[in-house]
């Protein structure tokens, strides 16, 4: 049966924080719009700030969806779930917001990921999320899944770029500036780093 956390502690946070994987989901207010669903991995790209926040790296990619929705509304969900061990799933159901490169706080925030290289994965944003609800449920139906390494193919993607281009890459999508429903998304040309 599912439980409501207070905040991010103790077992709690020992299981989100041990997961190879997690996923994000956002969706802009309109009723029509494009819900959106992604996965996040590569280890040392989560961290837990407190109790009830957390933060996750948000690097070069296709698209440009969780940006945009929250720009626009601040709504997320975080999932975990137990592919190893006893069934487990938590959920991080908050407001979130991203903080971009030029943004005061980014060097400080970046701290709290020392294992990560961000000029490796096109850094673009850190996702901040302030927890309103945190739950966990039993995870039953998830199947066993072995965990071998993090791929490697992002980091050497990316690893050859630098800021001008980067921005010139993001320029060229077509899903970067601008969500698939049309919200602005990532502020181009990419905003220098503070660090």
């Amino acid at each position: 049966m599912g439980k409501t956390h207070e905040r991010i502690e103790g077992r709690l946070r020992s299981f989100i924080e041990a997961q190879p994987v997690f996923f994000t989901a956002t969706a802009p207010l309109s009723a029509d719009g494009t819900v959106n669903l992604s996965p996040k991995g590569l280890k040392g790209s989560f961290a837990v700030l407190d109790d009830h926040t957390v933060a996750y790296l948000d690097f070069a990619g296709s698209n440009a969806e969780t940006i945009a929705h929250l720009r626009e509304n601040g709504r997320i969900t975080l999932m975990w779930c137990a592919f190893q061990g006893p069934p487990n799933i938590v959920r991080v159901h908050g407001r979130g917001e991203p903080v971009f490169r030029d943004d005061p706080r980014f060097g400080e925030l970046l701290g709290h990921f020392p294992d990560i290289d961000p000029a490796q994965h096109g850094l673009r944003a850190i996702i901040v999320v302030t927890a309103e609800l945190v739950r966990d449920t039993c995870g039953y139906a998830v199947p066993f899944m072995a965990y071998e390494a993090d791929r490697d193919l992002h980091g050497r993607r990316f690893a050859r770029e630098d800021d001008a281009s980067l921005s010139e890459y993001f320029t060229k999508k077509e899903h970067i500036a601008t969500s698939l429903d049309g919200l602005p998304g990532l502020p181009l040309p990419l905003p220098p780093s503070t660090v």
